[in-house]
């Protein structure tokens, strides 16, 4: 700690932090705080939920000088906690109601204070117990679209894009996404794994050359398609929701995206290909637990995150910047292309969360038999998925053809 570039968050100093930044020290009382609990974020951060007498709570979360997952060995700049808060800060100009609340910011310390939302599950976990949250998929459809249209060219002035992007150059954790997503798992770059019952499925992946190629052109635009600020690892992991009953599902009364860290101007599509992907591999988990009702509504949410994203898309549309050659035509393209795109990006984040670096709970908590079966579904749909995408990339498509597939590769 003493050799660390700055103090480092503690469950016993945080008490004295809470009462050196008055934008927190409203937020809960810091001499009488009955909790501090270390929860992290699994892969790159100290996060501590902080709650006092009163039952008031506040999020404190630090960037570390390296990847948590795997330790000081592969350093990381904590600079990614800046380029978190200021997505939230800009987001939050756009869907206040949508994403986390940000308190405060100290640049110093790599350290952010949130709202605590204990009262919220995180969709990951939601979806692996079998819980619904209707309307959570729609709600990250429309933040997408927000984020798409909001901080681009349509609707940002020149000068203030420009300063935007600028401040928005990423490159350390775009690496990460650039290596683990699109690269690794069709090379032996030492960090994937899976079951040795799916060896044969990882090497079928790496030897797809249709996939390899689709890859590339996937990795080409993540990496010059400056399109808008988007998240950039909007996974269901880094979604909170709140159902309307007291067990916590049904209708979903607050969704809430957090983790922006790996924010920056990228291609829309990303993001929107993201969420398709993890609701894939949640359909992946019911299917191999042998809950089919499950696993087609699970299958629905892509159409539902599509509809809300261009939904609230054309509603921006007449408010465009500078409507004299983005035209409808222009609109009409666009979409088109993020439609088809998100395909080929969930595919992506599919096969790099089964055969690489850090995988998803809904497979990894699988009984072995189970996982074998889960697994192999997941890595052929991402392979089909990029050639059906040529063939309708219409959302719907993906409940019959993916579910088709999980049910026939299915160990159970």
């Amino acid at each position: 700690m003493t050799d660390a570039p700055y103090e480092f968050l503690t469950p016993d100093t945080t008490a004295e932090y809470i009462k050196s930044v008055p934008e927190i020290a409203t937020k809960i009382d810091a001499d009488d705080i009955v909790s501090v609990e270390e929860v992290g974020d699994g892969n790159l951060n100290l996060v501590f939920i902080i709650r006092d007498g009163a039952g008031r709570g506040v999020v404190l979360k630090q960037a570390l000088p390296y990847v948590r997952l795997v330790g000081p060995e592969w350093p990381m700049t904590p600079d990614r906690a800046r380029h978190e808060a200021e997505a939230l800060r800009k987001h939050a100009e756009l869907v206040p109601e949508l994403v986390v609340d940000l308190y405060s910011y100290d640049s110093s310390r790599y350290l952010m204070a949130m709202e605590d939302l204990s009262d919220h599950k995180v969709w990951r976990g939601a979806l692996n117990e079998g819980l619904r949250h209707d309307g959570a998929a729609a709600a990250m459809g429309r933040y997408v679209g927000a984020v798409a249209f909001g901080t681009s060219c349509l609707g940002m002035e020149r000068h203030d894009l420009a300063e935007r992007l600028a401040a928005s150059v990423n490159p350390d954790l775009c690496i990460i996404t650039e290596d683990l997503v699109f690269t690794e798992p069709y090379v032996d770059a030492g960090r994937n794994s899976v079951l040795a019952a799916n060896e044969k499925d990882a090497q079928d992946l790496a030897n797809d050359d249709v996939m390899v190629s689709e890859m590339g052109q996937a990795k080409w635009a993540f990496m010059t398609r400056a399109e808008a600020l988007i998240h950039g690892d909007l996974h269901t992991g880094s979604v909170m929701v709140k159902g309307e009953s007291e067990a916590g599902s049904g209708a979903a009364v607050s969704v809430k995206a957090f983790d922006p860290e790996f924010a920056f101007y990228g291609p829309v599509a990303f993001d929107l290909g993201a969420l398709y992907a993890n609701y894939l591999i949640a359909a992946a988990r019911a299917c191999a637990l042998g809950d089919e009702e499950h696993m087609r509504w699970t299958l629905a949410l892509p159409q539902q995150t599509w509809t809300a994203f261009e939904e609230e898309f054309r509603r921006q549309w007449p408010n465009r910047v500078d409507p004299r050659v983005y035209r409808d035509d222009f609109l009409e393209n666009s979409l088109d292309t993020w439609r088809k795109e998100a395909w080929q990006f969930g595919a992506a984040k599919m096969a790099r969360r089964i055969v690489g670096l850090a995988k998803t709970t809904d497979i990894e908590t699988l009984d072995e038999s189970l996982r074998e079966g889960a697994a192999r579904g997941v890595l052929q749909a991402a392979r089909l998925m990029v050639r059906e995408r040529h063939n309708g990339s219409d959302p719907a498509r993906l409940v019959e053809l993916v579910g088709n597939l999980l049910e026939r590769t299915a160990t159970r």
